[in-house]
């Protein structure tokens, strides 16, 4: 089960990916990680840094995916994009939390909706 979620979310990842390059995102990094936790991408459009979280779903019976970045994980978001900026000494740079919410399956398609400004640090 794990293993089948690990690779639900790495096919996601790399779909918003592609969807965000197209869009004219320059991607700095995949999952970056500190103890504060996780950021699906790090993308750079101008000179805005972007911090995504990338939400697949095969149904939204329990919601929307962008619902389920809820406050506790917009919280964790922004201390991990704290220590981003400051490993990489980014401070003076605009930056916006976005979420991909991506719903379907290989079988049925899927349908992307890219969320900018989802929520403020």
């Amino acid at each position: 089960m794990k293993k089948d979620n690990k690779q639900k979310g790495d096919r996601g990842e790399a779909m918003a990916a592609r969807y965000l390059e197209e869009k004219g995102h320059v991607l700095r990094t995949r999952n970056y990680r500190r103890k504060t936790g996780e950021i699906d991408l790090v993308s750079q459009i101008g000179e805005t840094l972007v911090f995504t979280e990338v939400k697949l779903r095969t149904t939204d019976a329990y919601g929307t995916p962008a619902q389920a970045v809820d406050s506790r994980r917009q919280q964790r978001m922004i201390k991990t994009a704290l220590w981003y900026l400051q490993e990489n000494s980014l401070f003076d740079w605009n930056v916006r939390f976005d979420v991909v919410e991506i719903l379907g399956s290989p079988e049925t398609g899927y349908v992307m909706n890219h969320i900018e400004n989802a929520f403020l640090m």
